[in-house]
């Protein structure tokens, strides 16, 4: 179905419940009219990264379902899935024939080769620096083939995780039947994850390499558009990347607005708030909380420098159990301008802040998100944490069937559902509508939408220092419990 402006949830497919009959049942039991879509994050058979190392597209994790579970929830959800276009998994079918055959192999340029890549003598360790890198070593990873050779491939994120070579026929193919494979099976809009690494060019920084990434976003779309499909382009950067991608009529999202909202509720200050909401263009999706952490470079420039360092230090301080060794090596951070936690114990499990929170995001330009674990105002989970060692999953709790019901009996949790359904059934966040917004004080802002004929009006009035907040919808009070 079209992309519906209600909320979407971003969920695994093993997190609500054991798997996708479980998370089926969960949406049509519980939270009917608090959700419009569902984000499923990566439900293929993967080596690594919690799916984010597909190893076969064509195929559901035997683990969660198959294809029908999928499309059952498509039915009354439209769906987003995501597809790695950077890279591809060490032990899908197409790298163990590349290793088996390697110049014989159908699938022997789909991988990024350094062999391909680099001119003799080269790379020098001028340009293994001038690379964006996500690690602290050069992004390449030695192949042995099976005839006892070895060479070098691209290896941008973990060891799991080949690089794709975009360039390449075979790659612009396989790009091609993979995405209408998934918009068969029902995806309403395509989460491209990590698209900014995929072009890479001598003597450049190798991310979001200009002109070349907008002929390859625009390929894509072309592709999706063709089958009634949307993308969404995933980048952690400077909002100023995202806002590039908006003028060229993507969708973009909105990963500035959770560092802004948690310097305004740890300061009380409304006045940055304010300022990033007038810049914030509707055609977005909005989010408090993802399956990674919450991101402190996407919202430079908009904090400053100070306004930064204080919301970081405040996170440690005022975070129930967040502390940044968390963040850290220690714990596989990937990320260094990422911190873990849930957003709910980021804003110390406060009931009051975490609502006010996410009324902002109600009220910001776009479509909200919330992740599976904001939806049910999630604590830290310290037990998975060190079970694992991997830091991000601090926020990625397994709730089983019985415990979603349990904490769906919270007021908090039965008070944020109230203010989603409201979201998804006011007419007055048409996206062809317009927002106004003003500071009455340093501690108080208003925030005002309305529909595009101006007939529909909902307004929240709140005071960021003692999070008391009001919302009104064509000048009654609504009332979340």
């Amino acid at each position: 179905m079209p992309i519906q402006n209600k909320v979407m949830l971003i969920t695994y497919a093993d997190s609500l419940g054991k798997n996708l009959k479980d998370l089926q049942k969960i949406l049509a039991e519980d939270l009917e009219g608090a959700v419009g879509g569902v984000h499923l994050l990566p439900f293929f058979p993967s080596t690594g990264d919690r799916g984010f190392a597909p190893q076969d597209y064509r195929q559901v994790d035997s683990a969660f379902g198959d294809w029908a579970d999928i499309e059952a929830i498509g039915e009354r959800y439209y769906l987003m899935f995501d597809f790695m276009i950077n890279h591809l998994s060490r032990q899908s079918p197409e790298f163990i024939d590349f290793k088996a055959k390697k110049e014989d192999s159908d699938f022997a340029n789909l991988f990024l080769r350094n062999q391909n890549f680099w001119p003799e003598n080269r790379p020098t360790q001028a340009d293994i620096d001038l690379i964006y890198k996500r690690k602290d070593k050069a992004p390449f990873q030695e192949v042995t083939f099976a005839d006892g050779t070895t060479e070098l491939v691209w290896n941008t994120f973990g060891e799991e995780q080949i690089d794709l070579d975009v360039n390449q026929a075979v790659t612009r193919r396989f790009i091609k039947e993979t995405l209408e494979q998934l918009i068969d099976h029902g995806c309403d809009i395509v989460r491209l994850d990590a698209f900014a690494y995929a072009i890479k060019k001598l003597d450049t920084n190798d991310f979001f390499v200009e002109p070349e990434i907008w002929d390859l976003l625009n390929d894509v779309r072309d592709i999706t558009i063709a089958k009634g499909c949307e993308i969404l382009p995933e980048i952690h950067e400077h909002y100023s990347i995202q806002h590039k991608i908006a003028d060229h009529n993507f969708y973009i999202y909105d990963f500035a607005l959770p560092m802004v909202s948690l310097y305004t509720l740890y300061s009380g200050q409304t006045k940055q708030l304010a300022k990033w909401l007038k810049m914030s263009p509707m055609k977005q999706f909005t989010t408090l909380d993802t399956h990674d952490g919450i991101g402190v470079v996407d919202a430079k420039d908009i904090l400053t420098d100070e306004e930064t360092l204080y919301t970081s230090e405040q996170l440690y301080k005022v975070g129930a159990n967040v502390k940044k060794i968390f963040s850290s090596e220690a714990y596989n951070n990937l990320d260094i301008y990422q911190i873990n936690s849930t957003y709910y114990s980021a804003l110390g499990d406060n009931d009051d802040a975490y609502l006010l929170a996410r009324a902002f995001q109600v009220f910001a330009p776009g479509i909200p998100q919330v992740y599976y674990v904001g939806l049910l105002a999630g604590k830290n989970d310290l037990d998975l944490l060190e079970s694992s060692k991997e830091g991000r999953n601090i926020n990625r709790h397994y709730y089983d069937v019985e415990e979603v019901k349990t904490e769906l009996k919270r007021p908090v949790v039965q008070k944020l559902l109230n203010l989603l359904t409201f979201r998804n059934t006011a007419q007055a966040f048409d996206l062809d509508g317009g927002i106004e917004i003003v500071t009455p004080s340093d501690n108080e802002i208003v925030i005002t939408r309305f529909d595009a004929a101006k007939e529909n009006v909902a307004v929240l009035t709140a005071n960021a220092k003692t999070y008391a907040f009001e919302i009104t919808l064509n000048d009654e009070k609504i009332t979340l419990l």
